[in-house]
């Protein structure tokens, strides 16, 4: 009976079964709970990928805040996702309710390179205990300490040397700003600058930098929605996950040197404090070497790329908007001059200057969508259910060009910094994100970004190429940076 019925059975119809069965438990698994955040029709298997512009996302976010408002759901294939926006709504999220919204979310193409180890994509107990130590060494290696502070000088003059060697002639910073703020970092990881013509440094920030920059493409982004797919196909995550072996190999070259020459009554740097932790808790809990050359690529990653990337905006700021860059240099010389060098206490003193910084930071807007979070438990947030395990986005975008806080938010404007000439930070202000995982190295990028600043347009005046227009078009990553440009630093 069986044998017949299934002989009777034409493959047309198996199909429509099998299609219908699949359509139900699609359905069955994305069916909304009650009182989840409202959000577009979601197509079966697709979800809400067929509104995306992944050249842009942020445009789409955008207009599904307008009409939703500032809480909406979507779906990327069957992963949920809530976005919140404006200033009172990340702060319930990031701030009042932060127990509840504390972990990393896994990220497919993420669980592949880090598998939830270091410092920012780790969780609970690992999470509390990497960052603990993290902090207490970088307290010990000069951050927030004048110690730090001639770390950057130092890196500094070798900057100025390097952009002083074009002779005004056109050039691409990006590489020579890269390396200069990656070595303020890498001096405390490893206990020495790479100098910028070191071969093996640069192929290193090459690689770090075409990752970044294929975090953003179409593949990489699939490859989180469908990645038991995806992974069979060649594509830009292929590229990522080789990038990033050749990444964890020069880590973990670095730390069997160190193992090699290691004194534990003598830490020279991180690595050093680390394997010292390591020896006194027998490689026990959760300091072992494998999140030691997580956290090490984190720091790296995120004390090289963002910085830098600020500093390339702020480059073509300047050399867009010479009147800005003008004021910018006639506070330097009356402040400063050209005989020293500029220092962190020069800082209260420049309140135009540390606009300018600001806003670079505000118009920049380098990470418009934070670092995703996941509810570790079933909440409320402003009436709506948010069911544990589902990823929470915070639009730092809404914030920074909130129309309602700042007078011209989609311009370059200094002015929104300032009051009756005198510095004034907005709350609104918030590139480093809010709350307890908030950026580690704040005070580190706020340090740099003053001193390499002021150091650069204490001794140049950047100005696009001759017969070039300089475009403020970005590049999308896992930051969002300037298009690739060059630039004539013109000595004063």
């Amino acid at each position: 009976m069986l044998r017949f019925l299934w002989d009777s059975i034409s493959f047309q119809v198996i199909f429509v079964f099998l299609f219908v069965f699949l359509l139900v438990a699609d359905y069955m698994k994305r069916r909304k709970p009650k009182h989840f955040p409202p959000g577009p029709f979601s197509l079966p298997f697709l979800g809400h990928i067929y509104l995306m512009d992944f050249s842009n996302p942020q445009a789409v976010v955008n207009k599904l805040h307008e009409k939703y408002g500032d809480i909406f759901s979507m779906y990327m294939g069957h992963v949920p996702f809530v976005c919140v926006s404006g200033l009172r709504m990340i702060k319930e999220v990031l701030v009042n309710q932060a127990e509840n919204f504390m972990d990393r979310p896994e990220i497919p193409i993420d669980k592949e390179i880090f598998s939830s180890l270091g410092l920012i994509s780790s969780n609970g107990h690992l999470w509390k205990q990497q960052r603990r130590f993290t902090l207490t060494t970088l307290r010990n290696f000069g951050f927030g300490k004048r110690g730090l502070e001639e770390r950057i000088q130092e890196e500094c003059r070798y900057l100025v040397e390097a952009f002083g060697e074009e002779q005004g002639n056109p050039f691409n910073p990006q590489y020579k700003v890269t390396n200069a703020v990656s070595n303020v970092i890498c001096s405390v990881i490893f206990g020495n600058r790479f100098d910028y013509h070191d071969e093996k440094f640069q192929k290193l920030l090459e690689l770090l930098n075409e990752t970044f920059v294929l975090h953003g493409s179409v593949m990489s982004q699939l490859y989180n929605s469908f990645p038991s797919i995806i992974k069979y196909l060649p594509g830009s995550h292929q590229t990522i996950f080789k990038n990033w072996k050749c990444m964890k190999s020069f880590v973990q070259e670095k730390i069997d040197k160190h193992k090699e020459d290691w004194n534990p009554s003598e830490n020279q740097d991180f690595i050093d404090s680390y394997l010292t932790e390591m020896a006194k808790n027998n490689a026990s809990g959760s300091l072992q070497e494998e999140n030691l050359v997580a956290c090490t690529l984190d720091l790296l990653l995120a004390g090289t790329e963002t910085t830098s990337t600020t500093i390339r905006w702020a480059l073509l700021f300047m050399a867009k908007y010479p009147e800005i860059q003008a004021r910018v240099q006639a506070e330097i010389d009356t402040v400063i001059g050209q005989a020293r060098q500029p220092a962190l206490q020069d800082r209260d003193s420049m309140p135009y200057t540390n606009a300018v910084i600001h806003e670079v930071q505000r118009k920049g807007n380098i990470i418009p969508f934070n670092v995703p979070r996941m509810t570790i438990k079933d909440t409320f947030v402003d009436g709506f259910f948010i069911p544990k395990g589902t990823i929470m986005t915070t639009s730092l975008t809404s914030v920074l060009f909130d129309k309602n806080v700042w007078e011209t938010p989609d311009a370059f404007n200094p002015e929104h910094f300032l009051k009756d000439g005198q510095f004034y930070k907005n709350e609104h202000f918030i590139p480093f994100s809010i709350g307890k995982r908030s950026c580690l190295g704040e005070v580190l990028a706020r340090s740099e970004l003053f001193v390499f600043f002021t150091s650069l347009l204490q001794k140049f005046t950047f100005q696009a190429p001759p017969d070039t227009t300089l475009s403020l078009e970005f590049q999308l990553g896992i930051a969002v940076a300037p298009q690739p440009y060059k630039i004539c630093a013109v000595p004063r």
